[in-house]
């Protein structure tokens, strides 16, 4: 009986989110072995540069786990619009929205505001806004019934569009121009509105990290174990059998979707309230898109949300170090970057149709 029960068990270990991610590093990691040695570069030099801008010093780690936390945020908002049934592509908008939000809270704050005071609300702002971007999709999915996939996606040009408006207008956030090398970005928040550091001054680790991990755990919770994670996974199933059963199903997708676009606000909140403490045009750096790509590959783990995120986080902060230190081409970093996606996205597949038999 034992014996026979062990094949099983064995797939159930290799389908899982958190074995699938590994799996794909360590092919990945291969993969960029052999572009490495094409680029003409030794093998030993380009893993002591990847290994130096990933753990090589406390300022390369704080960086990476910043970046990683804002993958996690967006992608941990991803997974609550799909646990409701809807695709949320609209990170990078909202996360514009958001980081928007935040900028205009932190700078009306008073120069002295305790941190206590300042960063709570620079952060509420953020997630309020962002989930106010969210929730025009929202509005015109349940009251009109317009394709979230759509409006969200538009919405991404309109967020970045705001924001650029917002920093080339004096009237607007543009800081005070007083010669013609001022850039366009607005003022420094006021120093209670800015994000702590949470390793010391030797690393750049900001409160971010905290919030991600908050934000990861409560809502792994909150859609496991609670009243309210049910009726989003049967909403998710059938909106028509939830209705039959008295569920609110407008005002769960409504409140999905919301929730999504509140942690890529507060994703952009987060981004604004670290150094240099601005809001600039393209300040996202596309993790909106990055984010999304995230949510995509865990369809709904928050384990393989956490996994993918630090993958990406740390493969992206060594993968500058290995432009500069080693002399790898950006398009062969690029190249690394895009083969661990397809490697997690065709291993997910796998798992499913192991699963289940369909996709």
């Amino acid at each position: 009986m034992t014996l026979s029960l062990a094949p099983p068990r064995l797939l159930s270990r290799l389908r899982h989110p958190l074995s699938l991610a590994t799996g794909a590093a360590i092919l990945t990691f291969g993969v960029g072995a052999v572009l490495v040695v094409a680029a003409g570069t030794d093998p030993s030099t380009a893993w002591a540069a990847l290994d130096e801008g990933m753990f090589g010093s406390a300022y390369s780690v704080g960086t990476s786990l910043n970046s990683a936390a804002v993958l996690a945020l967006i992608a941990t908002g991803f997974s609550v619009a799909h646990r409701a049934g809807l695709v949320n592509v609209g990170g990078e908008g909202q996360l514009c929205a958001g980081g928007l939000a935040a900028a205009a809270t932190g700078l009306a704050l008073p120069a002295q505001v305790p941190a206590a005071v300042g960063v709570p609300l620079t952060l509420l702002a953020g997630f309020l806004g962002g989930a106010g971007w969210a929730w025009i999709a929202a509005l015109l999915k349940t009251r009109r019934g317009t394709s979230e996939v759509i409006t969200t996606l538009l919405l991404n040009f309109v967020g970045a569009g705001a924001v650029s408006v917002a920093v080339h207008e004096e009237g607007l956030l543009r800081q005070p121009v007083t010669s013609s090398e001022t850039l366009p970005q607005s003022q420094a928040l006021a120093e209670g509105a800015r994000l702590p550091l949470v390793a010391g001054t030797q690393s750049p680790a900001t409160a971010i990290v905290v919030v991600a991990a908050v934000a990861v755990v409560v809502t792994a919770v909150v859609l496991r174990y609670t009243g309210t994670g049910l009726k989003l996974t049967s909403v998710g199933h059938s909106p028509a059998a939830s209705a039959r059963l008295g569920l609110p199903v407008s005002r769960l997708q409504e409140g999905g979707l919301a929730v999504a676009g509140g942690l890529a606000g507060l994703a952009g909140a987060c981004l604004v309230a670290s150094a240099p403490y601005v809001l600039a045009e393209h300040f996202s750096s596309g993790y909106g898109f990055t984010g999304l790509v995230v949510g995509l590959l865990a369809r709904g783990s928050l384990i393989a949300v956490a996994a993918v995120s630090l993958l990406l986080g740390f493969l992206t902060s060594g993968g500058i170090n290995l432009q500069l230190a080693a002399g790898v081409p950006a398009s062969s970093v690029q190249i690394v970057q895009s083969v661990l996606v397809l490697l997690i996205a065709a291993a997910m597949l796998w798992s499913n149709r192991r699963a289940g038999g369909a996709v």
